[in-house]
């Protein structure tokens, strides 16, 4: 019996779908609505091999769902017979510790969760009433990237200003990624067949976004981003940790809260450091001779190894490290400073190994390396795709 899903990730101007059964794991259809919103929007629609692109003027989330379902009708596959909608939801606070079967009343409440994440929560639930509106008879499930996270200890979540403040406004550390985390975390214990409650992991997801959590026995129990995704790693755009008085010392020098954020948000990380955001295109330079490159890359490392290791104290050691997401995946030069620098801890990186392409889970750390050092390929959408499916199975 068929249980495919079509799966839903909605920025503030696109909308990424992908149509597949999680029990096949090979989608069947991928597509992009992008410029939503502006004079001149694109889909492209993918499906058998073939590539369907059209420019139109997208006004809202609402007719940008209603193309990609077109799209579908127009081109295949067919989604007649799809059991559910899985919608990506970026933030669902300290409300929504789980995988929730969307009604009025869960979009109610994000809603209210939307000032703890302006640049996403919005866009995702214009994109849930638009999905809701054409596809009314199927359910809808919010998969939600801090999930995974609400198992952290309170003095892991817990940030040291004043409770009461804390409490009204809900400042605390929530963790993203969790969608890739788990995923990845999961099919780290099965490739080394071992049960996950036997496992001790650190989980590096290094793109774009960049976060890393420490997994114990399957059960988050530290991560590195917190109540939004600025914090911890750097990034590709993104500072990661600064000195929490940076904002009153720039608003001093005369930006404006908003210019603060736009630059720890979008001008900061790899791109402020070098001017390249892309790791492929930091490489490139570091070979070139570009010294600020070079530095960019050994500040990335610096801040990672740092995370490693106070994850390894709060494990009370470590049995895997994984690394996973664009960078983690593919650049073979990240992760032999890491294991390098970690080389006093028993980690030992098999150089070949290390080079090594592939989209298959793989190991990278010699026989006599007293830690597994992993590199799992992360789908979140396939891991959406379950989530959904264990939702409306209840």
């Amino acid at each position: 019996m068929s249980q495919r899903i079509l799966l839903l990730n909605c920025g503030s101007s696109s909308i990424k779908y992908q149509l597949l059964d999680p029990e096949v794991g090979t989608p069947e259809a991928v597509g992009l609505v992008e410029r939503i919103g502006l004079d001149v929007g694109k889909i492209t629609h993918e499906t058998g091999g073939e590539e369907h692109v059209e420019q139109r003027r997208f006004a809202d989330h609402t007719e940008g769902v209603a193309t990609v379902v077109k799209m579908f009708r127009e081109h295949g596959p067919s989604i007649d017979d799809v059991v559910a909608v899985g919608h990506r939801t970026v933030h669902g606070g300290s409300k929504f510790v789980e995988s929730t079967l969307i009604d009025s009343t869960v979009i109610a409440k994000l809603v209210e969760l939307s000032d703890l994440a302006p640049l996403h929560n919005p866009p995702g639930i214009a994109g849930i009433a638009a999905a809701m509106a054409v596809l009314p008879d199927v359910p809808h499930v919010a998969v939600f990237d801090t999930a995974f996270f609400s198992t952290l200890p309170p003095h892991a979540y817990t940030y040291a200003i004043n409770h009461a403040t804390a409490q009204e406004y809900g400042v605390r550390k929530y963790g993203f990624h969790g969608t890739s985390h788990s995923y990845v975390s999961k099919k780290a214990a099965e490739f080394l067949g071992q049960p996950i409650e036997e496992l001790k992991t650190i989980v590096c997801h290094l793109g774009n976004g960049a976060s890393i959590s420490a997994v114990d026995g399957g059960v988050a129990v530290e991560t590195s981003m917190g109540m939004t995704p600025l914090q911890g790693l750097v990034m590709g755009t993104r500072s990661g940790d600064v000195d929490p008085g940076l904002h009153k010392y720039l608003m001093r020098m005369g930006m404006s809260i908003d210019e603060v954020d736009t630059l720890l948000n979008k001008r900061s990380g790899m791109e402020g450091l070098c001017g390249y955001s892309d790791m492929r295109d930091v490489q490139a330079a570091i070979e070139a001779g570009d010294e600020k490159a070079k530095l960019a890359r050994d500040v990335y490392v610096h801040r990672l190894i740092t995370y490693i290791g106070s994850y390894i104290a709060v494990l009370g050691g470590v049995d895997a490290l994984v690394f996973t997401a664009g960078v983690g995946e593919n650049a073979a030069h990240v992760r032999k400073p890491v294991i390098d620098r970690l080389a006093f801890c028993g980690f030992q990186l098999d150089e070949e190994k290390n080079q090594i392409r592939s989209k298959e889970p793989r190991d990278i750390s010699t026989a006599d390396s007293s830690v597994r050092i992993l590199v799992v390929p992360t789908n979140e959408e396939l891991a959406m795709a379950q989530e959904t499916l264990a939702v409306i199975s209840k």
